[in-house]
């Protein structure tokens, strides 16, 4: 097992770090790292420390809501109001809406498999939206319509309110009955979780006022609070129950409401913790990935993709309609509400390691959906911040925003259609590649893929269409909006 730990942190942090320098976003390296030293290409992983990757993902979401609580400004919740209380649950209500008309037409799926597929997408990526949303804030940008403090409001409790959905799903798939209680508990499990959570962090806060000890050691005690109620919901057997991950949420925001001073330190301190939590969670991610699958549903999970995220923006709109924002503040909004990769990285396997006949179609849609989101987002961003200058120029000489965006249309669509090429160029030739292998080693693998790969001139076209209608289609749609702030509209 020491060997993995060490393969995990010095392979998985070296390949952030290229991707980083490539700019490319570090877990994109992290989840290469999985799939390489994965059972499915080297099996250089422990078979140990993959028997508890469950257990260190659900610890990894820990520490991320636990942060996200230390940080959360509540205060900007209740100056927003309306739009953004429907933010923490109708957009994600819209994309599960999307997955549950659209899975079982293109995946095969039966209604509640797609319910937990669906209940996977639809969370937004708390890692990947509040650092960029801290950073508007910090430049000035949406700071007098409150944009950025909408989405980072609905981003804190949007996660929780699918988690609760995803095991309510899970349940029913474990035989658990479907009545109307189970959907009742839902917002009562949120209530429950709230109060709890508030509870503990104003005892908490109350006790580190009183007891001086080490910061780390107060990390060390939320941590192991954090556990207990986890454990504590796993443990429940009544039909009303509460929600441990709000709970550790709203712990942080207890501390924070009490000793505010405390919790900025604390905040730190947790800051720290993700960097070795987040290597371990795309890494042992990337692990679980059947690659030989992945060539089988690849392009018809990326079209489930695109059609879950037009449902997430559509359901967006609907949250800010009737408010004073602009229809380019809006699109932003609907745009910057799209990430994934916490939640998907931290749930997206539990499918699968629970047995379920859908596991790998979750885990596989999971991964795509966090590598392609997240790609094209960081593509569209770096090339629009690398030409601010050029689009300055052009609106001083008197250019129209129309006149300035269209060659960034084009640019941005040639770019999508070229990465699609090379996208597609490598996952078939690594398909290519795997057939082969499994074909000359029938014997060792055939308990790995559970059966024959799919030959790939029966599913190239699929991994093509699907690369370049999303390359075509996100890529264009991005780099459209992505110039509003540049364009000073």
């Amino acid at each position: 097992m020491l060997v993995s730990v060490s393969l995990i942190l010095i392979v998985g942090m070296s390949m952030g770090w290229l991707c980083q320098k490539c700019r490319l976003p570090s877990l994109l390296g992290m989840l290469a790292t999985g799939m390489v030293l994965g059972p499915y290409v080297l099996n250089l992983l422990d078979g140990s420390i993959l028997g508890i990757s469950p257990e260190l993902r659900k610890m990894a979401l820990i520490i991320i809501l636990t942060r996200a609580g230390l940080g959360l400004d509540t205060s900007g919740l209740k100056k927003l109001g309306r739009p953004a209380v429907l933010m923490c649950f109708v957009p994600a209500s819209f994309e599960l809406m999307g997955v549950l008309l659209l899975a079982p037409k293109l995946m095969g799926l039966t209604v509640l498999e797609a319910a937990i597929l669906g209940a996977v997408l639809a969370a937004v990526s708390p890692a990947v939206v509040v650092p960029r949303m801290v950073r508007l804030m910090d430049e000035g940008y949406g700071g007098k319509q409150g944009i950025p403090q909408l989405i980072l409001a609905g981003a804190s409790v949007d996660d929780v309110y699918v988690i609760v959905l995803f095991s309510t799903f899970v349940g029913m798939m474990q035989g658990e009955s479907a009545s109307l209680l189970s959907f009742v508990n839902i917002p009562v499990s949120i209530l429950l979780g709230m109060a709890v959570g508030l509870a503990v962090g104003s005892l908490l806060a109350c006790f580190f006022a009183k007891v001086h000890i080490r910061d780390t050691a107060k990390v060390l005690i939320i941590l192991s609070i954090s556990f207990l109620l986890v454990a504590a919901e796993e443990a429940l057997t009544t039909a009303i129950t509460f929600s441990a991950l709000i709970a550790i949420m709203f712990i942080g925001i207890g501390l924070q409401k009490k000793r505010e001073v405390v919790a900025k330190r604390l905040s730190v301190k947790y800051g720290k913790l993700w960097v070795a939590a987040e290597v371990f969670l795309f890494v042992l991610v990337g692990a679980t990935v059947n690659i030989g699958y992945l060539g089988k549903v690849g392009a018809k999970a990326l079209l489930l993709i695109v059609g879950a995220l037009a449902f997430r923006m559509l359901g967006v709109f609907v949250c800010l309609l009737g408010t004073s924002l602009s229809k380019k503040e809006r699109l932003f909004a609907m745009m910057a509400y799209t990430p994934k990769a916490t939640v998907q990285a931290a749930i997206g396997g539990i499918p699968l390691a629970l047995g379920f006949a859908c596991g790998d179609t979750v885990l596989t849609v999971a991964v795509l959906a966090i590598v392609s989101i997240v790609v094209i987002n960081n593509t569209i961003k770096i090339t629009v911040f690398n030409r601010r200058k050029e689009i300055g120029i052009m609106k001083l000489v008197g250019a129209t925003n129309g006149f300035i965006r269209f060659p960034f249309f084009v640019e941005g669509v040639t770019s999508g259609l070229i990465s699609a090429g090379i996208a597609s160029g490598i996952v078939c030739g690594a398909y290519y590649a795997l057939c082969r292998w499994y074909a000359e080693n029938p014997s060792n693998l055939s308990q790995m893929f559970g059966g024959s790969l799919v030959p790939l001139e029966q599913v190239w076209y699929y991994i093509v269409g699907g690369f370049v209608v999303l390359g075509f289609v996100l890529c264009g749609l991005g780099t459209a909006t992505s110039i509003r702030k540049h364009l000073n509209v």
